[in-house]
């Protein structure tokens, strides 16, 4: 339990220090709300359309492979720590971990995943031949 009480301690105190915040704010803060207050912040520009809106798959597409690449590189940090016992092995583990991660990568840049941009229109590779002859 001697281990634990450090981790209790910053625990209460970062929770006490957030309720204490928050209560000062509350009772000394100003109380004048006003329609325009009370209106949804939305990066300073007025709030249009619906909420609810649908969003494009791709947009979740480019969502998850931010995450599967944010965690993949969140591995490195344990791997750098444990270097020095990993010696060759662990560098050619690595280089071979950086392989496969470059391979998805340029997989989902080749089949246009990461493009942001309006949509172009592209001919699969022959199309044009056949139309010219």
């Amino acid at each position: 339990m001697d281990g634990w009480l450090g981790v209790v301690i910053m625990i209460v105190l970062g929770v006490g220090f957030a309720a204490v915040m928050i209560g000062l704010s509350v009772l000394l803060g100003p109380k004048n709300p006003t329609p325009e207050k009370l209106a949804p912040y939305e990066c300073g520009m007025p709030a249009v359309g619906d909420a609810r809106e649908r969003h494009s798959v791709k947009f979740y597409l480019v969502a998850m492979i931010f995450l599967l690449f944010d965690i993949e590189i969140a591995f490195l940090y344990p791997w750098a720590l444990a270097l020095r016992q990993l010696g060759w092995f662990g560098f050619f583990q690595i280089l071979t971990f950086f392989l496969i991660l470059t391979v998805g990568y340029i997989y989902v840049w080749r089949k246009g995943v990461l493009d942001w941009g309006p949509a172009l229109l592209r001919r699969p590779r022959g199309q044009a031949e056949r139309k010219a002859a």
